[in-house]
This record gives C-alpha cells, structure tokens and sequence, in this order.
C-alpha cells in the first residue's frame, strides 16, 4: 500500500498493479486522492509544530516512498541540526529513501516491520541518530489502521511510548468510517480483493482516541485530519467527506 499511496500523491515510484489498485479504489471513492494530499499536509504542520517545541529528533514508522515535503526536508527547515529516522517495511521504499538521503549525516532509513519496535529502537541507526533521554517526535500516519484488534495496536503503542522520554509526542493519522457509507466499503473491499498483507481496520473516535494512552492531546485533540491547525485552503480537501475520513492527533507524553 505503500506504493499505492506514493501513486494517490502523484508520485512515480510505483507499479501497475499499485496504479490499478488505486483507480479502482478511488472509483469506488472519489475524491480520495485529497484524503491523501489532506494527511500529506497534516505531516507537514505536525513536524513544525514539534520541531516549534523543542523536539530534535523524529522517528517516522510507515515512512512509505518519498515525495514532497519529508519529514527530514521539514524539520531540517525549521532546526538543521534535526535528526530523522525513518522505517519502512517495503524495499521499494527503503531503496528510495536511502538514495534521498546519501549525503545527509542526520537522517537514516530502517527497512523493518512496525510490529517489532525492539528491533526498530535498537538498531544501529535508532542508536545513532536518536537519544531516547530526550523528546522525540514519533510519527504514524496512516499506518496504525493497517493493525487489527488481535495484534493488539494498544499493547504496541506501549513498547513505543515505554522507549520515549517525557515531552516526547506520538502523531497518529486513522482511517475512520465514522462519517462515511457505502462508498468506503466498497473501497476497502478493492484492497481486500488486491490479497495485499495490508488490510483497512476502520475505528471510532473513541478507539482511535484509546491509542493516545499515556499521552495527553493537545489542542484541537483528535480531529478529522484537514481541522488539525490548517494553515491556509490548500491544507483542507474540497470534499467536506475527505476532511473526515482520516483522524488527526497529536498526543503530549508528561
């Protein structure tokens, strides 16, 4: 899905099975390229906001293939000395990003699941470029609704959160079907019938606010992703339904 995100953006590192998968899925959804573009913008304020807090160092899970506006390129605007580590499980995007990031001493890559935070905070790049004494800015967009209940994304969320310090933040963006119909299901059903591992586990306000445990939301608190501090028109889709259709959080750890 990786790739299939990277092609609803407008990129060009993606297949054509990736580019199939997303006709069908925006066919059955319209408009869901600005849902896209919406989380996309969201990266951007978010790490701004973080970096306008003091934060140093970010660990970006689900870093998917690079495009405009990486959380390195953002953060490095703000702070140069701003380290980045980002984790992918997809090759395509590991390679992609290592090539990105030749010459930049400051932002690394890890290809690894995010369901092995061990593996993730204790590599040698984690250990490089991240002091886990201080705050970190740990970001997971779009990523935490590819988790089902059983793997237990509360319980994973711990592992992480257990590894940061105090003033260290966690941004999540989720799909919901809180504010959707028929149009979504027949869109996750185009990903069920992909057989891709990635498969859409849609929640509440209430579930995904669950995932903030041990953080506490700063304001506006866990919103649809376009009403997350826009900045001006081009943060916010033109579809009201696109605006709703992913959550935006950002969560304080005292």
């Amino acid at each position: 899905m990786a790739r299939t995100y990277d092609y609803m953006l407008g990129g060009g590192h993606n297949f054509a099975v990736d580019r199939a998968v997303g006709e069908q899925i925006e066919t059955a959804m319209p408009g869901l390229r600005n849902a896209a573009r919406v989380n996309r913008k969201f990266l951007g304020r978010v790490v701004r906001y973080m970096a306008g807090q003091g934060v140093r160092q970010f660990l970006d899970i689900g870093s998917g293939i690079p495009t405009v506006g990486n959380v390195h390129e953002v953060a490095q605007a703000e702070a140069p000395e701003c380290r980045v580590l980002y984790v992918d499980r997809d090759p395509v995007a590991v390679a992609h990003s290592e090539l990105m990031l030749v010459g930049n001493d400051n932002a690394a890559v890890v290809q690894a699941d995010m369901r092995d935070p061990e593996a993730i905070l204790g590599s040698d790049e984690a250990r490089r470029l991240l002091d886990f004494d201080q705050p970190v800015g740990l970001l997971m967009l779009l990523m935490l609704h590819w988790v089902p209940d059983e793997s237990d994304p509360l319980g994973l969320l711990a592992r992480y959160r257990d590894a940061l310090a105090p003033g260290s933040f966690l941004a999540i963006t989720h799909v919901t079907g809180d504010h959707q119909g028929e149009n979504l299901t027949e869109a996750t059903d185009v990903i069920k019938r992909s057989k891709s591992p990635d498969q859409v586990n849609l929640r509440s306000h209430a579930e995904v606010t669950r995932l903030f445990d041990g953080f506490g939301l700063v304001e506006p608190g866990l919103v649809g992703c376009g009403e997350w501090h826009p900045a001006g028109p081009a943060d916010i889709a033109s579809e009201p339904g696109m605006n709703m259709l992913v959550y935006a959080g950002v969560g304080r750890k005292s």
